[in-house]
Protein backbone atom coordinates (compact mmCIF):
# COMPACT_ATOMS: atom_id res chain seq x y z
CA UNK A 1 0.00 0.00 0.00
CA UNK A 2 1.70 3.22 -1.11
CA UNK A 3 0.55 6.81 -1.55
CA UNK A 4 2.41 9.36 -3.62
CA UNK A 5 2.54 12.17 -1.07
CA UNK A 6 5.66 12.65 1.04
CA UNK A 7 5.59 12.86 4.82
CA UNK A 8 8.54 15.02 5.88
CA UNK A 9 9.40 16.24 9.35
CA UNK A 10 7.96 19.61 8.36
CA UNK A 11 4.43 18.39 7.77
CA UNK A 12 4.41 15.35 10.05
CA UNK A 13 5.34 14.57 13.65
CA UNK A 14 9.01 14.51 14.61
CA UNK A 15 10.64 11.54 16.29
CA UNK A 16 10.37 13.18 19.71
CA UNK A 17 6.70 14.05 19.21
CA UNK A 18 6.04 10.54 17.94
CA UNK A 19 7.20 8.88 21.13
CA UNK A 20 4.16 9.87 23.09
CA UNK A 21 1.73 10.72 20.36
CA UNK A 22 2.02 7.97 17.75
CA UNK A 23 4.17 5.01 18.73
CA UNK A 24 2.07 3.75 21.62
CA UNK A 25 -1.23 4.00 19.69
CA UNK A 26 0.57 2.25 16.80
CA UNK A 27 1.65 -0.53 19.14
CA UNK A 28 -1.86 -0.86 20.55
CA UNK A 29 -3.36 -1.05 17.06
CA UNK A 30 -0.84 -3.72 16.05
CA UNK A 31 -1.81 -5.83 19.06
CA UNK A 32 -5.50 -5.30 18.30
CA UNK A 33 -4.95 -6.58 14.75
CA UNK A 34 -3.37 -9.77 16.05
CA UNK A 35 0.36 -9.06 16.08
CA UNK A 36 2.20 -10.24 19.17
CA UNK A 37 4.97 -7.63 19.42
CA UNK A 38 6.21 -4.51 17.66
CA UNK A 39 9.62 -2.87 17.42
CA UNK A 40 10.99 -0.01 15.34
CA UNK A 41 14.34 0.14 13.54
CA UNK A 42 15.96 2.93 11.54
CA UNK A 43 15.82 2.35 7.79
CA UNK A 44 19.53 2.36 7.01
CA UNK A 45 21.56 -0.43 5.40
CA UNK A 46 21.01 -3.59 7.46
CA UNK A 47 23.89 -4.82 9.60
CA UNK A 48 25.90 -7.97 8.90
CA UNK A 49 25.74 -7.65 5.11
CA UNK A 50 29.40 -8.60 5.01
CA UNK A 51 28.58 -11.85 6.82
CA UNK A 52 25.90 -12.68 4.25
CA UNK A 53 28.41 -12.16 1.43
CA UNK A 54 30.94 -14.33 3.27
CA UNK A 55 28.27 -17.02 3.77
CA UNK A 56 27.50 -17.01 0.06
CA UNK A 57 31.17 -17.15 -0.91
CA UNK A 58 31.69 -20.17 1.36
CA UNK A 59 28.97 -22.06 -0.52
CA UNK A 60 26.64 -22.45 2.45
CA UNK A 61 23.48 -21.13 0.72
CA UNK A 62 22.69 -24.39 -1.07
CA UNK A 63 19.82 -24.24 -3.55
CA UNK A 64 18.78 -20.72 -2.43
CA UNK A 65 22.13 -19.23 -3.45
CA UNK A 66 20.76 -17.89 -6.74
CA UNK A 67 17.95 -16.05 -4.93
CA UNK A 68 20.29 -14.40 -2.43
CA UNK A 69 22.74 -13.35 -5.12
CA UNK A 70 20.01 -11.98 -7.37
CA UNK A 71 18.49 -9.96 -4.52
CA UNK A 72 21.67 -9.02 -2.65
CA UNK A 73 21.84 -5.41 -3.87
CA UNK A 74 18.17 -4.90 -2.99
CA UNK A 75 18.51 -6.37 0.51
CA UNK A 76 21.32 -3.92 1.23
CA UNK A 77 19.13 -0.86 0.74
CA UNK A 78 15.49 -0.58 1.93
CA UNK A 79 15.28 2.67 -0.03
CA UNK A 80 14.85 0.49 -3.12
CA UNK A 81 11.64 -0.90 -1.62
CA UNK A 82 10.16 2.44 -0.57
CA UNK A 83 11.57 5.76 -1.71
CA UNK A 84 12.24 8.05 1.23
CA UNK A 85 11.87 5.29 3.83
CA UNK A 86 13.00 6.33 7.30
CA UNK A 87 11.69 3.65 9.63
CA UNK A 88 11.10 -0.10 9.52
CA UNK A 89 8.31 -1.21 11.83
CA UNK A 90 8.94 -4.88 12.65
CA UNK A 91 6.06 -7.06 13.81
CA UNK A 92 6.14 -10.53 15.36
CA UNK A 93 3.31 -13.08 15.39
CA UNK A 94 3.54 -16.15 17.62
CA UNK A 95 2.41 -19.28 15.77
CA UNK A 96 2.97 -22.23 18.11
CA UNK A 97 -0.42 -23.85 18.52
CA UNK A 98 0.69 -25.88 21.54
CA UNK A 99 2.98 -25.09 24.45
CA UNK A 100 6.67 -25.20 23.69
CA UNK A 101 8.40 -28.58 24.02
CA UNK A 102 10.50 -29.40 27.04
CA UNK A 103 13.99 -27.99 26.76
CA UNK A 104 15.57 -31.36 27.44
CA UNK A 105 13.59 -33.13 24.73
CA UNK A 106 15.79 -35.12 22.38
CA UNK A 107 15.65 -34.73 18.60
CA UNK A 108 13.52 -37.87 18.34
CA UNK A 109 11.22 -37.04 21.25
CA UNK A 110 8.33 -36.00 19.01
CA UNK A 111 8.95 -38.53 16.24
CA UNK A 112 5.89 -39.31 14.16
CA UNK A 113 4.14 -42.65 14.50
CA UNK A 114 5.08 -45.51 12.22
CA UNK A 115 4.22 -44.75 8.63
CA UNK A 116 3.79 -41.02 9.24
CA UNK A 117 5.95 -38.01 8.42
CA UNK A 118 6.70 -34.92 10.48
CA UNK A 119 5.96 -31.37 9.35
CA UNK A 120 7.44 -28.16 10.76
CA UNK A 121 5.09 -26.55 13.23
CA UNK A 122 4.63 -23.37 11.19
CA UNK A 123 3.13 -25.44 8.35
CA UNK A 124 0.55 -27.37 10.37
CA UNK A 125 -2.23 -24.97 9.40
CA UNK A 126 -2.94 -22.67 6.48
CA UNK A 127 -0.44 -20.48 4.67
CA UNK A 128 0.39 -17.52 6.90
CA UNK A 129 1.17 -15.09 4.06
CA UNK A 130 -2.38 -13.99 3.31
CA UNK A 131 -3.24 -13.57 7.00
CA UNK A 132 -0.19 -11.44 7.80
CA UNK A 133 -0.44 -9.48 4.56
CA UNK A 134 -3.99 -8.52 5.45
CA UNK A 135 -2.98 -7.47 8.95
CA UNK A 136 0.00 -5.37 7.89
CA UNK A 137 -2.07 -3.65 5.20
CA UNK A 138 -4.69 -2.77 7.83
CA UNK A 139 -1.95 -1.37 10.07
CA UNK A 140 -0.62 0.63 7.11
CA UNK A 141 -4.09 2.05 6.46
CA UNK A 142 -4.39 3.01 10.13
CA UNK A 143 -1.03 4.80 10.02
CA UNK A 144 -1.88 6.63 6.79
CA UNK A 145 -5.17 7.77 8.29
CA UNK A 146 -3.44 8.89 11.49
CA UNK A 147 -0.74 10.82 9.57
CA UNK A 148 -2.24 11.88 6.23
CA UNK A 149 0.28 11.96 3.42
CA UNK A 150 2.72 9.44 4.85
CA UNK A 151 3.77 6.53 2.67
CA UNK A 152 4.02 2.87 3.64
CA UNK A 153 4.80 -0.56 2.25
CA UNK A 154 4.05 -3.86 3.94
CA UNK A 155 6.40 -6.82 3.47
CA UNK A 156 5.56 -10.45 4.21
CA UNK A 157 8.31 -12.50 2.53
CA UNK A 158 7.25 -10.61 -0.58
CA UNK A 159 10.27 -8.36 -1.04
CA UNK A 160 14.02 -8.70 -0.52
CA UNK A 161 14.16 -7.19 2.97
CA UNK A 162 16.54 -8.48 5.65
CA UNK A 163 13.70 -9.00 8.13
CA UNK A 164 15.73 -10.72 10.84
CA UNK A 165 18.39 -8.00 10.79
CA UNK A 166 15.82 -5.24 11.19
CA UNK A 167 13.96 -7.27 13.83
CA UNK A 168 17.19 -7.47 15.81
CA UNK A 169 17.71 -3.72 15.42
CA UNK A 170 14.11 -3.23 16.60
CA UNK A 171 14.77 -5.14 19.82
CA UNK A 172 12.65 -8.20 19.02
CA UNK A 173 15.34 -10.73 19.89
CA UNK A 174 18.95 -11.84 19.57
CA UNK A 175 20.51 -14.21 17.06
CA UNK A 176 20.65 -17.70 18.55
CA UNK A 177 23.34 -20.22 17.76
CA UNK A 178 20.82 -21.90 15.45
CA UNK A 179 20.59 -18.59 13.50
CA UNK A 180 16.99 -18.08 14.66
CA UNK A 181 15.89 -14.81 16.21
CA UNK A 182 15.06 -15.57 19.85
CA UNK A 183 12.86 -13.42 22.09
CA UNK A 184 13.66 -13.88 25.80
CA UNK A 185 9.94 -13.94 26.61
CA UNK A 186 8.62 -15.79 23.58
CA UNK A 187 11.33 -18.09 22.20
CA UNK A 188 11.63 -18.42 18.43
CA UNK A 189 8.30 -19.79 17.19
CA UNK A 190 7.12 -16.56 15.55
CA UNK A 191 6.72 -15.01 12.10
CA UNK A 192 8.15 -11.63 11.12
CA UNK A 193 6.36 -8.95 9.12
CA UNK A 194 7.66 -5.50 8.22
CA UNK A 195 5.96 -2.18 7.58
CA UNK A 196 8.20 0.40 5.88
CA UNK A 197 7.29 4.07 6.21
CA UNK A 198 8.72 7.48 5.34
CA UNK A 199 7.84 8.62 8.86
CA UNK A 200 10.83 9.06 11.14
CA UNK A 201 9.86 7.12 14.24
CA UNK A 202 11.93 6.66 17.41
CA UNK A 203 13.90 3.42 17.16
CA UNK A 204 13.95 0.74 19.81
CA UNK A 205 17.26 -0.53 21.18
CA UNK A 206 18.65 -3.83 19.85
CA UNK A 207 19.42 -6.67 22.27
CA UNK A 208 23.18 -6.63 22.65
CA UNK A 209 23.42 -9.57 25.06
CA UNK A 210 23.97 -13.14 23.87
CA UNK A 211 21.55 -15.10 26.00
CA UNK A 212 22.62 -18.45 24.52
CA UNK A 213 25.60 -18.54 26.83
CA UNK A 214 27.49 -21.83 26.74
CA UNK A 215 24.45 -23.85 25.59
CA UNK A 216 25.01 -25.91 22.42
CA UNK A 217 21.78 -27.95 22.46
CA UNK A 218 20.73 -26.85 18.96
CA UNK A 219 24.15 -27.49 17.46
CA UNK A 220 24.42 -30.92 19.05
CA UNK A 221 20.91 -32.02 18.06
CA UNK A 222 21.08 -31.35 14.30
CA UNK A 223 21.10 -34.84 12.72
CA UNK A 224 22.67 -33.68 9.44
CA UNK A 225 25.41 -31.53 10.97
CA UNK A 226 24.12 -28.39 9.28
CA UNK A 227 25.76 -25.99 11.73
CA UNK A 228 29.32 -25.29 10.66
CA UNK A 229 29.80 -23.27 13.83
CA UNK A 230 27.52 -21.25 16.12
CA UNK A 231 25.31 -18.97 13.99
CA UNK A 232 26.63 -20.34 10.70
CA UNK A 233 24.21 -22.64 8.87
CA UNK A 234 25.13 -24.77 5.86
CA UNK A 235 21.78 -24.70 4.06
CA UNK A 236 22.92 -27.50 1.76
CA UNK A 237 22.72 -29.80 4.80
CA UNK A 238 19.70 -28.26 6.55
CA UNK A 239 16.61 -30.50 6.63
CA UNK A 240 14.30 -27.50 6.22
CA UNK A 241 16.09 -26.30 3.09
CA UNK A 242 16.33 -29.82 1.68
CA UNK A 243 12.65 -30.65 2.14
CA UNK A 244 11.21 -27.26 1.17
CA UNK A 245 13.52 -25.54 -1.30
CA UNK A 246 15.36 -28.48 -2.92
CA UNK A 247 13.06 -30.45 -5.23
CA UNK A 248 15.75 -32.68 -6.69
CA UNK A 249 17.64 -35.75 -5.54
CA UNK A 250 19.15 -35.42 -2.08
CA UNK A 251 22.67 -36.67 -1.40
CA UNK A 252 22.53 -40.24 -0.10
CA UNK A 253 24.78 -39.31 2.83
CA UNK A 254 22.16 -36.83 4.11
CA UNK A 255 19.08 -39.02 3.74
CA UNK A 256 19.41 -41.00 7.00
CA UNK A 257 19.68 -37.76 8.98
CA UNK A 258 16.37 -36.55 7.59
CA UNK A 259 14.68 -39.11 9.82
CA UNK A 260 10.91 -38.81 9.22
CA UNK A 261 10.83 -35.09 8.44
CA UNK A 262 9.05 -34.46 5.15
CA UNK A 263 8.50 -30.69 5.23
CA UNK A 264 10.73 -28.45 7.28
CA UNK A 265 12.33 -29.31 10.61
CA UNK A 266 11.93 -28.00 14.16
CA UNK A 267 14.69 -29.92 15.93
CA UNK A 268 16.98 -26.97 16.66
CA UNK A 269 13.98 -25.06 18.04
CA UNK A 270 12.48 -27.96 19.96
CA UNK A 271 15.64 -28.45 22.01
CA UNK A 272 16.16 -24.73 22.68
CA UNK A 273 15.61 -23.93 26.38
CA UNK A 274 14.13 -20.55 25.46
CA UNK A 275 11.21 -22.33 23.77
CA UNK A 276 10.26 -24.17 26.94
CA UNK A 277 7.57 -21.60 27.63
CA UNK A 278 6.94 -20.33 24.12
CA UNK A 279 3.51 -18.68 24.05
CA UNK A 280 0.83 -20.63 22.26
CA UNK A 281 -1.49 -19.33 19.57
CA UNK A 282 -5.22 -19.86 19.25
CA UNK A 283 -5.40 -18.29 15.78
CA UNK A 284 -7.46 -20.62 13.55
CA UNK A 285 -5.02 -20.10 10.65
CA UNK A 286 -2.23 -21.83 12.56
CA UNK A 287 -4.26 -24.75 13.90
CA UNK A 288 -3.38 -28.19 12.45
CA UNK A 289 -5.51 -29.09 9.45
CA UNK A 290 -7.93 -31.90 10.30
CA UNK A 291 -6.26 -31.87 13.71
CA UNK A 292 -3.22 -33.74 12.36
CA UNK A 293 0.37 -32.61 12.89
CA UNK A 294 1.85 -35.51 10.89
CA UNK A 295 0.96 -36.99 7.50
CA UNK A 296 0.46 -40.59 6.37
CA UNK A 297 3.34 -41.39 4.05
CA UNK A 298 1.65 -44.13 2.01
CA UNK A 299 -1.24 -41.78 1.26
CA UNK A 300 1.14 -39.08 0.07
CA UNK A 301 2.85 -41.47 -2.34
CA UNK A 302 -0.51 -42.17 -3.98
CA UNK A 303 -1.21 -38.50 -4.84
CA UNK A 304 -1.17 -37.46 -8.48
CA UNK A 305 -0.52 -33.81 -9.29
CA UNK A 306 -4.18 -32.73 -9.35
CA UNK A 307 -4.94 -34.47 -6.07
CA UNK A 308 -1.82 -32.99 -4.48
CA UNK A 309 -2.93 -29.49 -5.43
CA UNK A 310 -6.44 -30.03 -4.08
CA UNK A 311 -5.20 -31.64 -0.88
CA UNK A 312 -2.74 -28.88 0.00
CA UNK A 313 -4.46 -25.83 -1.48
CA UNK A 314 -3.84 -22.93 0.89
CA UNK A 315 -1.15 -24.85 2.79
CA UNK A 316 2.58 -24.01 3.03
CA UNK A 317 3.29 -27.56 1.83
CA UNK A 318 2.64 -26.62 -1.79
CA UNK A 319 6.03 -24.90 -1.73
CA UNK A 320 7.74 -28.31 -1.73
CA UNK A 321 5.89 -29.23 -4.93
CA UNK A 322 4.54 -32.71 -5.45
CA UNK A 323 7.86 -34.23 -6.45
CA UNK A 324 9.66 -32.76 -3.45
CA UNK A 325 7.07 -33.88 -0.90
CA UNK A 326 6.75 -37.40 -2.33
CA UNK A 327 10.53 -37.73 -2.56
CA UNK A 328 10.81 -36.80 1.13
CA UNK A 329 7.98 -39.19 2.02
CA UNK A 330 9.85 -42.06 0.34
CA UNK A 331 13.06 -41.16 2.20
CA UNK A 332 11.15 -41.11 5.49
CA UNK A 333 9.89 -44.64 4.79
CA UNK A 334 13.44 -45.69 4.03
CA UNK A 335 14.52 -44.42 7.42
CA UNK A 336 11.60 -45.99 9.26
CA UNK A 337 10.32 -49.04 7.33
CA UNK A 338 6.60 -49.62 7.73
CA UNK A 339 5.32 -52.89 6.32
CA UNK A 340 1.79 -51.58 5.77
CA UNK A 341 3.21 -48.91 3.44
CA UNK A 342 5.06 -51.36 1.21
CA UNK A 343 2.61 -51.38 -1.70
CA UNK A 344 2.59 -47.58 -1.96
CA UNK A 345 6.37 -47.38 -1.80
CA UNK A 346 6.79 -50.12 -4.42
CA UNK A 347 4.26 -48.39 -6.67
CA UNK A 348 6.32 -45.19 -6.39
CA UNK A 349 9.03 -46.95 -8.42
CA UNK A 350 6.80 -46.21 -11.41
CA UNK A 351 6.06 -42.58 -10.51
CA UNK A 352 6.19 -40.03 -13.34
CA UNK A 353 8.92 -38.08 -11.53
CA UNK A 354 12.42 -39.58 -11.68
CA UNK A 355 13.35 -38.03 -8.34
CA UNK A 356 10.45 -39.86 -6.67
CA UNK A 357 11.39 -43.15 -8.35
CA UNK A 358 14.98 -42.73 -7.22
CA UNK A 359 14.00 -42.01 -3.60
CA UNK A 360 11.65 -45.00 -3.59
CA UNK A 361 14.47 -47.21 -4.88
CA UNK A 362 16.79 -46.00 -2.13
CA UNK A 363 14.11 -46.60 0.49
CA UNK A 364 13.37 -50.12 -0.72
CA UNK A 365 17.08 -50.82 -0.67
CA UNK A 366 17.00 -50.07 3.04
CA UNK A 367 14.02 -52.45 3.35
CA UNK A 368 16.01 -55.37 1.98
CA UNK A 369 17.05 -56.15 5.55
CA UNK A 370 13.67 -55.52 7.17
CA UNK A 371 11.70 -58.42 8.56
CA UNK A 372 8.78 -59.56 6.44
CA UNK A 373 9.41 -57.36 3.40
CA UNK A 374 13.04 -58.03 2.40
CA UNK A 375 12.26 -60.44 -0.43
CA UNK A 376 9.38 -58.33 -1.74
CA UNK A 377 11.59 -55.24 -1.76
CA UNK A 378 14.28 -57.06 -3.73
CA UNK A 379 11.74 -58.35 -6.24
CA UNK A 380 10.17 -54.91 -6.75
CA UNK A 381 13.57 -53.34 -7.38
CA UNK A 382 14.67 -56.04 -9.80
CA UNK A 383 11.41 -55.80 -11.73
CA UNK A 384 11.71 -52.03 -12.08
CA UNK A 385 15.34 -52.22 -13.16
CA UNK A 386 14.27 -54.25 -16.17
CA UNK A 387 12.19 -51.35 -17.54
CA UNK A 388 13.76 -48.18 -16.06
CA UNK A 389 15.30 -45.89 -18.67
CA UNK A 390 16.46 -42.93 -16.57
CA UNK A 391 20.20 -43.18 -15.95
CA UNK A 392 20.12 -41.68 -12.44
CA UNK A 393 17.20 -43.84 -11.33
CA UNK A 394 18.86 -46.96 -12.71
CA UNK A 395 21.94 -46.11 -10.66
CA UNK A 396 19.76 -45.73 -7.53
CA UNK A 397 18.17 -49.15 -8.16
CA UNK A 398 21.51 -50.83 -8.81
CA UNK A 399 22.93 -49.40 -5.58
CA UNK A 400 19.84 -50.55 -3.73
CA UNK A 401 20.26 -54.07 -5.08
CA UNK A 402 24.03 -54.19 -4.51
Amino acid sequence: MELSADCSAANGPTADQDRGGLVEPLREEALRLGFSRLGIAPAGPPPRQDLVRQWLDQGFAGVVRHWFERQEHLRADPEKLLSGVRSVIMLAVDYATTAGPAADAGPDADAAGQGRGRVARYAWGDDYHDLLRGRVNMLAAWLEARVPGCRTRGVVDSAPLAEREFAWLAGLGWFGKNTMLIDPQAGSFFFLTALLTDLELPADAPLQVDHCGSCTACLDACPTGAFVEPRVLDASRCISALTIEDHGAIAATLRPGMQDWIFGCDICQEVCPWNRHAPGSSDPTFQPRQGATTLELAELLQLDDATFRRRFKGSPLVRAKRRGLLRSAAIALGNRPHAASFESLAAALADEEPVVRGAAAWALGRWRHADGVAERAHAALAQRLATETDTDVRAEIERALA
